[in-house]
């Protein structure tokens, strides 16, 4: 079983910063994929960033490029969400997902069906 706990959100100003982290518990780590899911209030869960297991291949979805930068720590079994010239609209609870480890690369890293393990989220707000 994997645990996924993320931090780092709060509130910010339009162009601030943020650093979102995500530690994962268990074996697996190192052999997972990893990727940010946001949810806004009332609407759907989206994709906003992936890195695959061996950290050398890296999808954003288009609002993130140039802003967001996902990245990981194998050594410290986490995952990081760096996220630059914020907007309202990345306001949202951002999730960390796992999948199960297996040291190969998803054939969707976008969709949220490819992920076993989800955290609870941190929560992003972002003032105008």
């Amino acid at each position: 079983q994997v645990q996924l706990v993320e931090s780092g959100g709060g509130l910010v100003q339009a162009g601030g910063s943020l650093r979102l982290s995500c530690v994962a518990s268990g074996r697996t780590f190192s052999g997972s994929n990893m990727a940010w899911f946001r949810e806004a209030p009332g609407k759907e869960r989206v994709f906003v960033a992936a890195i695959n297991w061996s950290g050398n291949t890296i999808y954003y979805t288009d609002s993130a490029k140039g802003r967001f930068t996902i990245s990981r720590d194998n050594a410290k079994n986490t995952v990081y969400l760096q996220m630059n010239s914020l907007k309202p609209e990345d306001a949202a609870l951002y999730y960390c997902a796992a999948d199960v480890g297996l040291r190969y690369d998803l054939r969707d890293p976008t969709g949220a069906y490819e992920y076993t393990y989800w955290g609870r989220g941190t929560q992003v707000a972002v003032s105008s």
